[in-house]
């Protein structure tokens, strides 16, 4: 692969980092972008804003400019972003043209920029915006910000060379992002925990530009598979427009758990699991848990008074168990964990086996249950307010402090717990429940 690194002479950051970059060559080492593509260094005398077509002149399959960020509320930082304009072209480009973006090395350059920053310095996206926009080439933006004095901060300048140097970018999950400031906070949480990786980037104050054919161009563009959306930073109107948006594009929205669940699996074996789940139980969601790399996805059935009883009784416990088995779990509406999960075929009937004995495991811990032949017997305690009343205790604080295990005086009487309780038992069968223990 041909990387172009361009840099304006009139650009101190760019120039900072490009010396470091030249030193960095100079002392060798191993650097994955050095030693695995062929580096183009290419400087040019005005603002890199204003180079459209420079991918005319300048040969490459990835451009890499490397430059200064400049900010009316001046902090450190170190940023990368690809270029583009949602309405008007006030800085460079054209008006709502957005560049090919290179969401990967981003994503890898962004990683290597948030371990290396020095002491003050802020790691982020910026959202999209600037030129140029009148490129094939997918690019990006590097950029120390934000002031005279962090551009020709040596430390800066090394530590982005070095983030540009050592990127390898691995399989990432491509993405469109809605909503946030400038900087794209969510955003950049989301890719340094995850195999996320964003394009283009719209935030809040440029949702009402925002129509069918830009958000499929942001698609394209960023050759996105799914979207995010900052909820929290947008009004439910605005939410929901950009919900449609997506919906008429055919582009599929994703929360950010959801992105970080996906962990090692494969894109299009996580679509499949996700219209498993929708099949199931229409309108439920998928968690996923240890599940990795690809396979077949199929429906894994237990036992459902066996799986209900273990979340009422450690729902936390049961959830947080399952990450250590190769399996999704369903939850619809008020329902946390439904009895039939997910698995690959080549395991499906291992992995029922493993959520039964974790399911008996986990009642035999906390609840008071024994084993019966084939049967798990739950003997549960519960306050009963029907024997509360019959012996004159009113409903209120009193009702809690008998549910809660405390003895309470009426009418010169002592009421106590046990007085107001009630026993039932539930007998789970489980064929060959000896094997689960």
């Amino acid at each position: 692969m041909r990387i172009a690194l361009i840099n304006s002479r009139v650009d101190a950051a760019g120039v900072n980092i490009r010396d470091h970059l030249g030193v960095l060559l100079t002392e060798g080492g191993r650097w994955p972008l050095a030693d695995d593509h062929e580096l183009v260094f290419h400087e040019v005398a005005g603002r890199l804003i204003y180079q459209d077509r420079i991918d005319e002149e300048v040969d490459a399959d990835l451009i890499i400019f490397i430059s200064r960020h400049a900010s009316a509320q001046p902090v450190p930082a170190l940023t990368v972003h690809v270029t583009g304009n949602y309405e008007a072209a006030d800085l460079g480009g054209e008006p709502g043209a957005l560049a090919p973006a290179a969401p990967a090395w981003m994503h890898a350059i962004l990683g290597n920029l948030a371990a290396r920053a020095p002491e003050g310095y802020r790691v982020s996206y910026e959202v999209t915006h600037h030129g140029p926009t009148a490129l094939a080439t997918p690019s990006l933006f590097v950029e120390i910000g934000s002031t005279a004095a962090e551009w020709a901060d040596p430390a800066a300048g090394r530590a982005v060379a070095e983030s540009i140097l050592a990127a390898a970018p691995q399989e990432t999950i491509n993405l469109i992002g809605f909503g946030g400031t400038h900087y794209a906070v969510r955003q950049t949480a989301i890719a340094l925990a995850s195999r996320g990786a964003f394009g283009h980037i719209a935030p809040t104050r440029q949702i009402g530009a925002l129509d069918l054919d830009l958000v499929r161009r942001m698609r394209e563009a960023s050759r996105a598979v799914a979207a995010y959306i900052d909820k929290k930073s947008l009004s439910a109107d605005e939410a929901a427009r950009v919900e449609r948006l997506l919906d008429g594009a055919g582009i599929p929205l994703l929360t950010e758990s959801e992105i970080r669940e996906i962990g090692d699996l494969e894109w299009a074996t996580y679509l499949r699991i996700r219209a498993l789940a929708d099949e199931i139980a229409p309108g439920s969601r998928a968690r996923i848990h240890g599940l990795a790399g690809q396979g077949t996805p199929v429906p894994v059935d237990v036992n459902r008074d066996l799986v209900e009883e273990t979340a009422k009784s450690d729902k936390t416990g049961f959830i947080t168990a399952l990450d250590g088995l190769p399996v999704a779990h369903l939850s619809k509406g008020s329902t946390e964990v439904l009895p039939t999960f997910i698995g690959f075929v080549y395991g499906s009937s291992r992995l029922a086996s493993d959520i039964t004995t974790l399911c008996v495991k986990l009642l035999l811990i906390s609840e008071d249950a024994v084993i019966d032949g084939d049967h798990l017997v739950l003997r549960k305690v519960r306050f009963d307010p029907e024997k509360a009343r019959r012996l004159g205790v009113p409903r209120g604080p009193l009702f809690a402090m008998l549910a809660g295990g405390k003895a309470v005086e009426i009418g010169g009487q002592t009421v106590t717990p046990d007085a107001v309780q009630a026993t039932s038992i539930k007998r789970i069968h489980i064929p060959g429940l000896e094997r689960y223990i």
